[in-house]
């Protein structure tokens, strides 16, 4: 019986020790897995510099908690935590494996916390390379002649990219450099369309580098109609025009307004502007850029009381009662003819005049420019030959001498080699001296002969002034015969004062209102008209030399399938380097 007890006392103790060889066995399996973890990890901080092996770090709970892991990691089911400390106090012993006498000092959770933030940048970069960005490797100034080099198009795609690239193409240096480094391309403008019945809040652009158009909103423009553009440095100025008052929208002249407001629009941007409103309210202005250098000042000279007074003729029944409030009287009145090339002046306007400061730190490439608008219509719809200027840097308008005594109603003016030259209805050329501030006649012989129902228009192209007209190619005639009217292309010697013929136009006048601009040494030259009931529109450019002008067609029936016919009475072209 004895025996018996004593053999079944073993077998428990043998089941016991098992049971806790078992459970050791299990314990310290997991304690190297652990290890050769930790010792894989320290063999990574050791390769970036960076040691994690003897650092004491506490938790929210206080005190260090060395070797701590959760149950679920061990395998407990009870999950609690333990410790090498504890292990050793129960007298385990080690079955297999080395014995360790280094502990790691922290507390629990922080090892992978003071990892990563110890290698942010090394995250950062492994993330980069995975989401392809290249600027983190890319320097400012590198990644800057980069975008330098981008079409505009593109370049206002990459704005889309991040802040950094958006800042670094905004500034006024990135376009400086842009300009000057010859990055640039010609982009025409057209303005004035009409779609659906109403004045369109759409402008059209086109990229001649890729010979693709694009249309960008312009909101403001909405519902005005002939106005004038010209280009300014990297803006467009929009100057005068009209807008309906009974059908606000359409292009509608028995009830309208006339503007004498100035809008700028800057591509780069794609923002709009008021500059200051001119003098005199004016629909279908005759616009001009002059380009002075920045140390002149535009100063007006000082009138006398006297002077000021409104100069009022007796002619044409007009008395000191009833003021002719759109000097249509002063226009009737007839006035001695004075030699053509006498200068004109008008009792209450005198000339303005530039004159140079001394500056020591002003730089001699640095240039700006102003505006001339001469003519056009006013409020009434009567012809206008008041004049006036505008500073883009002091944002005002001056009023200057007007047009020369019977010049005309003006057609067309263009700025060559620093004078503003205007052509009239009535076949008259003048001048305009912006530097001396007066109105020079210029007789030339003889003027070419030309449809009149066609206005002339007036192009500088490398110094050289040039006129398109309509005219027959035999003999003379009037419209409906079936003698052929071309267009030609002439210039004019500005030491003979002749005009010769250079070339023709490929195409046929269809339009009556047709838009040509030139930049360096090409024309470009826009028509549209209707035909069959549908409207076609027609993109040519001409490529000015010595030896002659080459014309091509560039864009044909891309655009106006969708305006109206009005279209080609209201559109104005501007073009700019971007």
């Amino acid at each position: 019986m004895t025996e018996r007890l004593t053999g079944e006392e073993s077998l428990q103790q043998d089941l016991e020790s098992l049971s806790v060889s078992k459970r050791l066995v299990r314990s310290v399996s997991q304690k190297l897995k652990k290890k050769n973890h930790r010792s894989v990890g320290e063999e990574e901080d050791d390769s970036r510099g960076v040691s994690l092996r003897c650092l004491t770090l506490y938790g929210r709970g206080g005190g260090c908690k060395v070797g701590a892991d959760t149950g679920d990691d061990l395998g407990d089911s009870c999950g609690r935590r333990r410790s090498n400390a504890s292990d050793e106090g129960k007298g385990y012993n080690l079955i297999c494996g080395n014995e360790e006498t280094s502990v790691d000092c922290f507390s629990y959770g922080m090892r992978q916390k003071f990892w990563r933030r110890t290698n942010k940048k090394s995250l950062e970069l492994e993330e980069a390379l995975q989401n392809k960005n290249v600027n983190v490797f890319l320097p400012d100034d590198i990644l800057e002649m980069c975008l330098l080099r981008l079409p505009f198009i593109s370049l206002v795609n990459a704005r889309l990219v991040c802040k950094k690239w958006r800042n670094l193409t905004m500034t006024p240096r990135f376009w400086r450099m842009r300009q000057e480094g010859s990055f640039q391309s010609p982009w025409l403008f057209l303005f004035g369309v009409v779609k659906d019945g109403y004045c369109s809040a759409e402008l059209h652009a086109f990229d001649v580098s890729f010979n693709q158009w694009h249309k960008m909103n312009s909101e403001l423009l909405k519902g005005r109609f002939l106005f004038s553009v010209t280009g300014i440095h990297d803006a467009v100025y929009v100057v005068g025009g009209c807008s309906s008052l009974a059908n606000f929208g359409k292009v509608d002249k028995s009830s309208f307004k006339t503007h004498k407001s100035v809008l700028v629009f800057s591509p780069l941007m794609r923002t709009w502007r008021k500059a200051a409103p001119m003098k005199h309210s004016r629909s279908s202005p005759i616009l001009g850029t002059y380009e002075i250098s920045s140390d002149c000042l535009v100063l007006r000279n000082q009138q006398t009381r006297g002077d000021r007074r409104f100069y009022r003729p007796r002619v044409g029944g007009v008395s000191d009662v009833y003021e002719d409030p759109h000097r249509l009287s002063v226009r009737r009145q007839s006035r001695h003819s004075l030699d053509e090339n006498e200068l004109t002046y008008l009792p209450n306007v005198k000339p303005y005049k530039f004159v140079k400061q001394k500056n020591e730190h002003s730089s001699k490439d640095q240039r700006r420019f102003l505006l001339i608008a001469v003519g056009g219509l006013g409020c009434w719809d009567e012809p206008l030959d008041s004049a006036e200027i505008y500073d883009p840097v002091s944002n005002k308008w001056t009023e200057i001498q007007r047009l020369p005594v019977d010049f005309g109603i003006a057609c067309s003016g263009v700025v060559c080699n620093g004078l503003f030259y205007v052509y009239s209805e009535t076949d008259k050329l003048a001048a305009y001296d912006v530097e001396k501030g007066y109105w020079v006649r210029i007789q030339t012989s003889p003027f070419p002969t030309r449809v009149h129902e066609y206005h002339p228009k007036l192009i500088c192209c490398n110094s050289r002034l040039f006129m398109l007209s309509v005219s027959w190619c035999e003999g003379e005639g009037q419209i409906g015969r079936r003698n052929k009217a071309v267009r030609k292309l002439w210039e004019l010697d500005l030491m003979s004062l002749t005009w010769r013929e250079v070339s023709i136009h490929p195409d046929a006048p269809m339009d009556w209102n047709a838009a040509f601009i030139a930049d360096k040494n090409s024309i470009f030259g826009v028509e549209m008209f209707k035909i069959f009931g549908q409207v076609l529109d027609f993109l040519t450019v001409g490529d000015v030399s010595d030896a002659g002008i080459n014309w091509s067609h560039i864009s044909r029936n891309r655009l106006a399938q969708e305006l109206d016919a009005a279209s080609c009475l209201t559109k104005s072209m501007a073009v700019l380097h971007l």
